[in-house]
């Protein structure tokens, strides 16, 4: 087993480990990501489909509306949010989703996770530390 390590910034506390669910494009959670499912539902998105809830969600950065915090908040209190969201660039949108909905979440990572975490990766995330753990199977 190969273990990568990527160090970061923190955006919102706690620690969280699963399996990781990718996505190369800009995630909206105001009409993209249906917080009663956790199913993202953005027609023609490269996830459309899939769900992020109990995953580690990878992702460059959020787009859209500022609702859009309620709504990551609404996944969280409906038990389908991502155990952790890993972004290149953290949205004040989605940050504010993530600490309101006591998701942990970091962001300015080295090296960039969407160059080395897969869909199907196990990941650990210890945002209060700025770390991401990547376990892959050679």
């Amino acid at each position: 087993m190969t273990e990568i390590i990527l160090r970061g910034c923190k955006v919102a506390k706690g620690k969280a480990q699963g399996q990781a669910i990718v996505s190369y494009s800009p995630i909206s959670f105001m009409g993209g990501v249906d917080p009663e499912t956790g199913l993202v539902v953005e027609k023609k998105h490269e996830l459309e489909g899939q769900s992020v809830c109990d995953k580690i969600l990878v992702f460059p950065t959020g787009k859209g509306s500022t609702v859009a915090s309620y709504q990551i908040y609404e996944l969280s209190c409906c038990q389908k949010a991502p155990r952790a969201i890993v972004n290149n660039l953290a949205d004040p949108v989605v940050a504010i989703g993530a600490i309101i909905g006591n998701i942990p979440m970091v962001h300015k990572l080295d090296p960039d996770p969407l160059k080395v975490i897969r869909t199907g990766d196990w990941v650990e995330v210890d945002a209060d530390q700025g770390i991401v753990k990547v376990k892959r199977s050679i």
